[in-house]
């Protein structure tokens, strides 16, 4: 090896240095507003038609049309999620008197349909007996348990904060997205042609219209279960169905949230007596309410994004697990960009193979 070729190959592996240095200090100091960004990035591409028309009527205002475009979004997510807590917050105190007040009024018998459950049901009889018959140690096994999870609520209430920080950081961050995302875009174009070539419009298209789907997957299934949810209170004649419906659907978009709510209140039916209604509840749930779950997302997802319903399953609740909730987006994104390499592989090596099996005949 020249002098020269020595001192080229050392200046190559300086510069990777240099750039693996720069990456990893990037991410230390950024890695805070990934999950921001990626949320803000969602939001804008899924409501990027409303933002072109909105900016078409202000006669191509960039910065004005990105700014009413992110306050009509905050509105559109905020206000009816601040309606719905405080709504809760009434419905949460008449629950609390109504389980204190069931508790209270002495020895309860389980019905006979939930006390003939193998192990479960003389459990349950056990404890309501414990609870009804010793108040006193009711209350301070109760204190007891407050004070064990004292830190962990303490960290919850912390959670809370950061994920608010989180979410003003994301909604700050779509205001920019608006405003500059066609520039973005196609930078992030040309970058990727310089290291993988035309392959790269087949991999945004991957990503674009899975997020799409997806989005549209989740938000629609909550709402199917929310709605025929809310219907199976209503005929259960238990109060405010409407907002249980709301509180169901808003749960729904986590993958099997939905059976907590109605699950919780199909059993309370069971346990005051209810016993027509809290079987019809539970049976319209697992029977109706669930299946929704188990056609309208696969049929959005799989059939917009083109991809098996397994392998969507498998990314929502991996990159949920991997990434928290952002991760019901990043994995199906994931999921999609590596089957997107598989086929054009396969096809790549088509070609080859037919090749090959004509010199073999």
């Amino acid at each position: 090896m020249t002098p020269r070729e020595s001192a080229i190959g050392t200046r190559t592996v300086l510069l990777w240095l240099l750039l693996a240095g720069l990456f990893i200090l990037s991410y230390m100091t950024l890695r805070w507003f990934i999950v921001p960004v990626v949320w803000a990035l969602i939001l804008a591409y899924a409501t990027w038609p409303m933002y072109a028309r909105l900016r078409r009527g202000m006669r191509g205002a960039a910065t004005s049309s990105a700014l009413l475009m992110t306050l009509l979004l905050t509105a559109a997510f905020v206000l009816p999620l601040l309606g719905l807590v405080g709504l809760l917050q009434d419905e949460f105190v008449l629950a609390y008197q109504a389980v204190s007040g069931y508790i209270n009024a002495g020895p309860q018998r389980l019905p006979a349909i939930i006390k003939n459950i193998p192990w479960i049901g003389e459990r349950l009889q056990q404890i309501f007996d414990h609870l009804a018959g010793d108040p006193a140690a009711f209350r301070t096994e109760a204190l007891q348990l407050a004070q064990n999870w004292f830190g962990q609520v303490a960290e919850l209430v912390g959670g809370v904060g950061r994920n608010a920080a989180k979410m003003g950081m994301a909604v700050l961050t779509v205001l920019f997205v608006y405003r500059d995302g066609e520039s973005l875009l196609a930078q992030v174009q040309r970058v990727l042609r310089r290291f993988i070539g035309v392959r790269a419009e087949g991999y945004l298209d991957a990503i674009g219209a899975t997020t799409k789907a997806v989005l549209y997957g989740l938000v629609l299934t909550a709402l199917a279960q929310g709605t025929l949810a809310g219907l199976g209170y209503w005929a259960a004649g238990i109060h405010a169905p409407a907002l249980l419906g709301a509180l169901t659907a808003l749960v729904a978009l986590i993958p099997f949230g939905a059976p907590v709510i109605w699950g919780s209140l199909g059993v309370w039916l069971l346990m005051t007596g209810q016993t027509l209604a809290g079987i019809g509840l539970l049976l319209w749930g697992a029977l109706v309410v669930s299946w929704v779950d188990n056609l309208i997302r696969p049929l959005v997802i799989s059939s917009a994004a083109q991809i098996p319903f397994l392998l969507v399953l498998f990314g929502v609740l991996g990159g949920l697990g991997a990434f928290g909730l952002v991760g019901m987006f990043v994995g199906p994104v994931i999921v999609a960009v590596l089957l997107a390499v598989w086929r054009e592989w396969l096809e790549e090596r088509a070609p080859d193979e037919v090749r090959v099996h004509r010199l073999h005949d």
